[in-house]
């Protein structure tokens, strides 16, 4: 492989396909244009994460990713599963697009120098673009972004939590998401101090997690980057895959033979089919992995560094927000109303420290109190 250049940051490359994924010269009519933004430094990235490249593009440009990136009413940020659900494929919006190229030489840097960062693992980034329209005259632009999966497909995931180290409007309210039958209830930091919540890791694997969480955080730091969660789901061993969760939780878009082109084309589209079988082995390619080493996560363990009975799947989320000027007024304001303590948009160097010593009292033994633990009752923000 040869050295990375300057001009490998910022190239991109751009490819014509017709409807069901196959490429096109430049001048044919087309159904998608795919740009491709840092082709060899993606091509790195996803070798020093151990990702397979035999798959990669092809999974991209089949038939039912490109249509379920096309579909009308799509503009929200969404994301979705690889059909190997090895992968997230996530749409953002332009200014994250553009602060992931912003910051790609050093994300690069330090994924290299980190391979078991616990930060999002960036794949690929890319832009689709499609005529849109009844007379198909319009343009419409998508930008997405591929990830890793944290969540293992072959597990159940029993809890997942979406921890901040802030306090203001950050809880789920349980019996209301189970009312209205959500399939992916994330709790907050508010739930898991109400819960009086640990990630029971041993002083060995304590030592590791705590080390590299550092590096990663003072890293988001120097970058202006904040409103980042530790995103952790945690599989208990005794409940096992007994409830089922991840048939009901998981689903790969397929669209049907002969619909795709309605599904660009109208306006509501049509129902998709989706498909549910899920991979019934873990994935073998993030067993050198510290924090991904046991069964594609973390073996808890107790203060003697003996196994016990749950499997954690974590990882630093949502890596792409920078401390903007828009970010400094929300500060502004909300600290009229609310102590500055519990609010999530702050600085950057004070959100990192407030995270790590959040997460850093969520891995210590029970008899560590939490810091500035509100009163959560009645358990309302």
């Amino acid at each position: 492989m040869q050295p990375l250049t300057d001009l490998d940051f910022n190239a991109s490359k751009k490819l014509t396909f017709d409807i069901i994924g196959n490429e096109l010269t430049p001048s044919s009519k087309y159904d998608f244009k795919f740009k491709d933004y840092a082709p060899e430094v993606f091509r790195e990235l996803r070798h020093i994460f151990g990702l397979d490249p035999s798959d990669y593009l092809v999974s991209l440009t089949a038939k039912y990713i490109l249509s379920e990136l096309a579909s009308p009413g799509k503009s929200k940020s969404f994301f979705y599963y690889s059909r190997d659900y090895k992968f997230i494929i996530k749409t953002i919006h332009h200014c994250e697009h553009r602060q992931l190229r912003k910051i790609l030489k050093s994300y690069y840097d330090h994924a290299k120098q980190n391979p078991n960062t616990l930060i999002s693992q960036f794949y690929g980034l890319h832009r689709l673009k499609m005529p849109f329209g009844s007379s198909g005259n319009g343009v419409r632009k998508v930008h997405f972004v591929v990830m890793n999966n944290l969540f293992p497909p072959h597990r159940d995931i029993h809890r997942t939590y979406d921890l901040k180290g802030s306090t203001l409007q950050r809880y789920t309210d349980e019996e209301k998401a189970n009312l209205k039958k959500k399939k992916n209830i994330v709790l907050k930091d508010n739930n898991w101090l109400q819960d009086d919540k640990r990630i029971q890791l041993g002083p060995l694997k304590r030592k590791q997690f705590l080390k590299q969480l550092s590096i990663d955080v003072e890293f988001l730091k120097k970058l202006n980057i904040m409103d980042y969660s530790l995103l952790l789901g945690i599989h208990d061993v005794n409940i096992g895959n007994k409830n089922d969760l991840n048939s009901k939780r998981l689903s790969v878009f397929a669209p049907p033979t002969g619909a795709n082109k309605l599904t660009i084309r109208k306006t509501n589209p049509i129902s998709i089919d989706r498909v549910k079988d899920l991979p019934i082995a873990e994935f073998p390619d993030r067993a050198k992995f510290y924090f991904y080493s046991h069964d594609g996560g973390i073996r808890a363990t107790d203060e003697n560094n003996e196994p016990i009975d749950e499997i954690y799947y974590m990882g630093v989320i949502d890596c792409l927000t920078n401390y903007s000027i828009i970010k400094h007024m929300e500060t502004f304001w909300k600290s009229i109303m609310h102590p500055r303590k519990t609010i999530s948009a702050i600085p950057a160097s004070e959100y990192g420290d407030r995270f790590y010593d959040f997460i850093t009292k969520a891995v210590e033994p029970k008899k560590t109190e939490y810091k500035d633990k509100p009163d959560l009752k009645p358990y309302k923000d």
